[in-house]
Order: C-alpha cells, then structure tokens, then sequence
C-alpha cells in the first residue's frame, strides 16, 4: 500500500520526487513507529507524551483503536532509509535514495524499519500523537513536527477514502505551530554588489566565470528556485522577448521576465562559454558542469555562496536568497502581491505574504535608526 500512496503522490497529485520522498518517509516512520508499539502502551504513557508537544490528549480523543491499517502482503520494509528525514518537502537531500525504493530494496541505515509479511498495524490518534512526542523527544523541531504531522494528516485522508481505514484517524492531529522566521535578504545595493562581483569573474572570459554570471543574474533577476534554474533547456529562454520558461513544483509552468543584466550575462555565457564545455553527449541544458553534464543544484548552491561571500558585510546566501531578495525587492519597489506570487510560483498567496513581513520589518528598522521621534 505504500507504493500505491507513492503513485498517488507522484502521479496523481504531481509532486516533485523530493516531496513524495518527504511524505513517504513520513508514512514509512510512523507505521514503523506504530508497529514497534503494538504492544500499547498505557493511556498515561501516551498522555505524557503527547503532553510534551503542547497537546491535548482525552479531550477528543477515541482512544486507541481507531483504525486497523490492512496491509496484506505489501510490506513497509526497506523503506525506512527516508523514515528520519527531517527536511521540509521538496528539500530532502537524501539524493542517494531514489523514491522507486521506497517499498523494497536495500535500506540506507537511517530510519524506522518494519518487518516484510502480512501485517496488520492499528492508526489511531494517540499513537499518532505519541510518534509526533517521540519525534520531538528525538530533537525534531517545530517546522519538521509541523511537516510531519500534515504528511500523516494526508496519508490517513488518503486511506480512508481508499477504504483502507474505516476513519480518518488523522484529521484530528495537531502539532505544535512553525516559527515564522523571516528569511535573510540582500539589500538592494548589495544585491548590486554581488552582481558586480560576478561580472567581475567574466571579465577573463573564463567559460566557468561567465557561467557562475549568468547563474547569480538569473536567479536574481527571476526568483527561480535552484531546481527550476538546473532544469531549464536552452530552449527554455527567450532572449529576443527576455522571458524564461519555467517548470515548477506539481508540474504547473509559467513564464517570467527578466531584465537587460541578466540578458547579457546569458548571451554572453551561451556564445563564449558554454561552447566550451559542451561535449557529444551534453543535454540540452542551458547550464553545464565542467564535464559537460547537467549543472547540479550542490554547484549553484556553492557558487552562490561563493560570490556572496565576496561582498562585505553581505549575509551568507544560498540560491534561495537570493529568491528572497528578489521577491523583497519587488515589493519595495511597489510590484502588487499577486503578481509576485505568480512570479514565484506560488500556489497560495499566503506563503507570498511572508515577504511582506520582510519588507514591514525592513522599514520598522530604517524608521528606528533614522526618524528622530522613534523612540
């Protein structure tokens, strides 16, 4: 059963591989978690441990046996080399276990195991709470508590609809709320700074320098996330109408904009230097590593930083910060909130709205350093 909620993941809802890792991993760590403890432990065990993550235990509770979770031949094991990761979906870095091996294989030695054969594990919504307890208990934190607890919310929603518990067990599980942290950002003229250090490196004409260019301006420029910006094809970008193609998560494309700085960086990096590193069997990609393959996300990351660094006094930024600056940036710049969430990607406006935090706490600071009355 849990390939058939990984297709269901992958192919239904079209998550991204890293995602349906995430919440599989998800799944895998609570049925291991739920099997080790079919012994049931008492309600006051279960009751302290819930209580340590601030919640709730008797009040709405069913009690134990809320669910029988069938999962006849299928077997959970192997899949417990994703059961512990604790990053946030669609940023696991776990790349060295593809999601094909969730049910079967050879396991990586991090995570829950349960043992293959006909099994038959209860859900119900103190063993939930109490997987959620020892999770916290084990040092997870409140955005991976928060995330794990929506992918057991949507794997017992799923269940339940295919008649695999009689129950949505689930529905009724909480955890404790995310810190809201607003991300670092550049200013905007160190934002300018870090572009110029880029252009700097190009100035040699260096096929990897004109590269790394081309990489921080259009991130900039664009907002793209780092995987977005590794899956673009040269024919992804329209330099005549300087606009890019994208596809982002759950498959959905758009097109964004970008500016005359970034339109040079490429132009210059496709007619001088990525010649250069092209080879017989390079993709179409508009990026190329050194050996002429696809230009990986840990190589952005790095380079990112890398230029970063150069400028004084600028915060450490990865790829992602530079999406943040580019979102502040618009929005100080009057850009309406709608238009960068479609810029951006987004499939809410709420988590666009963060950035208007960012910018509401960037004038409160220049209000407190500079207007006489502030305090």
């Amino acid at each position: 059963m849990v390939d058939e909620y990984e297709r269901h993941l992958g192919l239904e809802r079209g998550l991204s591989a890293n995602t349906v890792r995430a919440y599989v991993g998800d799944v895998v760590s609570l049925l291991g978690f739920l099997y080790a403890d079919s012994g049931n432990p008492g309600e006051g065990e279960t009751t302290r441990s819930s209580d340590s993550l601030g919640v709730e235990v008797g009040v709405d509770s069913p009690g134990r046996g809320g669910g029988v979770l069938d999962r006849g031949k299928e077997a959970v094991g192997g899949a417990g080399n994703v059961g512990s990761c604790s990053s946030d979906p669609g940023s696991c870095e776990h790349n060295d276990h593809p999601v094909g091996s969730v049910s079967g294989g050879a396991p990586a030695d991090h995570g829950a195991q349960v043992p293959g054969g006909v099994l038959d594990v209860g859900v119900d919504l103190p063993g939930m709470r109490a997987w959620l307890a020892a999770q916290r208990d084990g040092g997870a934190g409140r955005t991976t508590l928060a995330r794990r607890a929506a992918g057991a919310r949507g794997f017992t929603a799923w269940a339940q609809r295919r008649g695999h518990l009689g129950v949505d067990v689930g529905a009724r599980l909480v955890a404790p709320r995310r810190h809201r942290v607003l991300p670092s950002v550049l200013r905007q003229d160190q934002a300018g700074a870090v572009m110029s250090a880029a252009a700097g490196g190009a100035r040699e004409l260096d096929p990897v320098a004109l590269r790394d260019h081309a990489i921080v301006e259009l991130l900039y420029a664009t907002g793209v996330r780092v995987s977005e910006l590794c899956g673009l094809d040269v024919d992804d970008v329209d330099l005549r109408s300087r606009l890019v193609r994208v596809l982002g998560k759950g498959g959905r494309e758009r097109t964004v904009p970008f500016g005359v700085p970034a339109h040079d960086a490429v132009v210059q990096w496709l007619d001088q230097g990525r010649p250069s590193l092209v080879g017989a069997d390079s993709p179409p990609a508009l990026l190329l590593g050194i050996r002429g393959g696809r230009l990986h996300a840990t190589a952005v990351r790095r380079i990112v930083h890398d230029v970063v660094a150069a400028v004084p006094g600028a915060p450490d930024l990865g790829p992602h910060g530079l999406r943040h600056s580019a979102a502040t940036h618009l929005l100080e710049g009057g850009a309406d909130l709608r238009s960068v969430q479609e810029l951006l990607g987004h499939a809410t406006l709420s988590t666009t709205q963060l950035y208007t935090h960012v910018t509401v706490e960037r004038l409160k600071a220049i209000h407190d350093r500079t207007h006489p009355r502030s305090r």
